[in-house]
């Protein structure tokens, strides 16, 4: 075939391998080769709960207009795996471009118009490499070679991502170099290109780093000031305290006594966890523990006792999808309102909604301020689509604020005082003062109950005294949104169809907004939430200012819809719900069809 034009950085590839492989260092060389041409990329990583065995895919979409949501049908796919070849060959179509490994997999090139390049990844390592567990993994790495050759992937930016990837491994280097060779030697000399896809230097990510979101939100823990990590090793939360651990053994360690700074403990399981991390932050630490899912279920007497108590704490909760295990490597945001109103009783938490690299690191950071501030557990949600997947994004900006320890007394404070009680409101705000264990002053103890307890820490069931201190308790949630982070507003002169939305679902958002207005002649605007409670005045007018508003979430039952129609009953009806889950990021298609009226599958 003869080209008569030319796609360039605006397609996706789909590579199928399996678990355990080795496929993932592979992939990453690919992708991160392709953000140092300057190329705007997603790297989206399917992969089973399992192990090692079962089949996994690497999605990774090139877009010149920067756009991050996974396609779901991708222009070019990689075969190298036989446990998945029956779904794999489903997927080729007209146009489709497929690489596969020839010898191993028995692909029958019989669909009109797709295009073939059989390539015999596994045979060229097995004949470059004596050890099995070598081939195995540089069969991996013969795949990428053959997609420079063929995409024009720059053979001197791959070169150098492969020497500072292993760049304390010089042996390890040269084998990898040596299969790149096999794969783009193997092409040149003797496939000819039949399509049209072609990738090009570009700019716009020239000055990114690439991270995932959990790396990001461990270093706005670190940022923040935490000091004491409790964790139970859960997927998707694992690799975040494990990134604080690394991280805090190189940056939060004492330079002359080499002490720790920051204590990072693995608990026995999920209830222990978050006992230690309250217990910590009632001593004065800054506390945190993450987990998913499942984890906030077993916390949830914890984390009503941390609410009562009044002690802060920082609780991650990285979605996966549910209920019970659930599909533990599979992503959604159906923790909204489990956070929102986590333990029994009467309970309402601040929640952060970071989207981005950059929101993971400072929101996280912030969230030791609202803690000790408002002397609360505060909840950020991340899900896996962010936690787990690489992402590009600016350099993070140093931190320097000083931090807001909220109203904590010292003994010289105490001595101006004649009479002090815990959970008594002296300023109006519904924040109380709070002493820290061993502050040296007789008045500075006090007993720490979860049972009724008046405005001195005294115990008591009397009515007018658990009210009280409840409606006060209340009273500090509600007057928060003032210091949380404002919702991002993106006005459209003349729009009156309007997205809510929060965390990931923002790249679906942004694709779909692009598409109705380009091919659809429909202006919309857009708001996505970072905080709850709800900054009432900004999304109030929002609603008022839109006919519709198409609350897009990537849950079952419209978790985030039901909160802002409690707190908006007025405009209850001019809030739609665009809820959607299968455990793969929420799709820009979704949202369009229901805009448009299409046939659509509700919840």
């Amino acid at each position: 075939m003869v080209e008569t034009h030319k796609i360039i950085n605006n397609f996706s590839v789909k590579i199928a391998t399996a678990n355990g492989t080795g496929s993932q260092s592979a992939n990453n060389i690919f992708f991160k080769t392709l953000v140092r041409m300057g190329i705007p990329t997603s790297a989206k990583n399917l992969f089973p709960s399992n192990i090692q065995g079962l089949p996994t895919w690497f999605i990774v979409r090139a877009s010149s207009k920067g756009y991050q949501t996974m396609r779901r049908e991708s222009e070019i796919l990689v075969l190298v795996n036989r446990g998945s070849l029956v779904q794999d060959l489903k997927e080729i179509k007209k146009g489709t471009v497929v690489l596969y490994d020839q010898g191993l997999l028995q692909v029958p090139e019989d669909v009109e118009g797709a295009i073939y390049y059989g390539i015999p990844f596994s045979k060229l390592a097995r004949e470059n490499y004596d050890k099995p567990r070598l081939r195995t993994i540089l069969t991996n790495v013969t795949y990428v070679g053959a997609l420079a050759a063929i995409f024009n992937l720059d053979k001197q930016t791959l070169t150098d991502v492969i020497k500072d990837t292993f760049s304390k491994k010089p042996k390890v280097v040269d084998a990898n170099l040596k299969a790149i060779d096999l794969g783009y030697d193997f092409v040149k000399e003797n496939l000819d290109k039949k399509d049209v896809y072609h990738y090009e230097h570009d700019t716009q990510t020239k000055d990114h780093v690439i991270l995932e979101g959990n790396q990001a939100t461990a270093l706005g823990a670190i940022m923040g000031g935490c000091t004491v990590a409790a964790w139970y090793p859960i997927t998707p939360a694992s690799s975040m305290s494990e990134t604080i651990e690394k991280y805090a053994s190189r940056i939060r360690v004492d330079d002359k006594t080499g002490k720790r700074k920051l204590a990072i403990v693995q608990a026995e399981d999920e209830i222990s966890a978050i006992g230690m991390a309250i217990g910590a932050g009632w001593a004065g630490a800054r506390a945190m523990t993450g987990t998913s899912g499942p984890g906030i279920s077993l916390m949830g007497e914890f984390i009503g006792l941390a609410y009562y108590t009044e002690i802060p704490v920082v609780i991650v909760n990285v979605q996966r999808v549910g209920p019970s295990t659930g599909l533990p490597t599979r992503t959604q945001q159906a923790d909204i309102q489990l956070c929102a109103f986590a333990s029994h009783g009467d309970t309402r938490h601040i929640c952060l909604y970071p989207g981005t690299i950059e929101e993971a690191y400072e929101l996280t950071a912030k969230s030791f301020d609202i803690a000790e501030r408002f002397q609360t557990p505060v909840f950020v949600l991340t899900d896996l689509e962010l936690g787990m997947n690489l992402w590009t994004s600016k350099p993070l900006k140093y931190i320097d604020t000083p931090f807001d320890r909220g109203k904590v007394l010292t003994a010289k404070d105490l001595d101006q005082m004649k009479d002090w009680g815990r959970y008594a409101d002296k300023d109006g705000d519904g924040i109380c003062y709070r002493t820290l264990p061993g502050t040296p002053h007789p008045l500075a103890a006090y007993f720490t109950r979860g049972t009724g307890h008046d405005e001195k820490a005294n115990y008591t069931e009397n009515n007018e005294d658990y009210r009280r201190i409840l409606m006060r308790v209340k009273k500090k949630i509600d007057l928060s949104p003032s210091y949380l982070p404002k919702p991002i507003i993106e006005d459209e002169k003349g729009a009156k169809i309007g997205f809510i939305s929060v965390g990931t679902t923002h790249y679906a958002v942004v694709e779909a907004r692009d598409e109705l207005k380009e091919k659809h002649n429909i202006k919309t605007k857009y708001l996505r939430v970072l905080s709850y409670p709800f900054h009432e005045e900004s999304i109030r007018s929002f609603i008022e200012s839109c006919d519709k508003v198409y609350v897009v979430e990537q849950n079952r039952d419209a978790q985030l819809a039901g909160m802002l129609k409690l707190d908006f009953e007025a405009l209850a009806l001019r809030l739609k719900t665009c809820a959607y889950s299968d455990g793969l990021p929420m799709r820009p298609g979704i949202i369009i069809d229901r805009v448009l009226g299409k046939p659509w599958e509700i919840n």
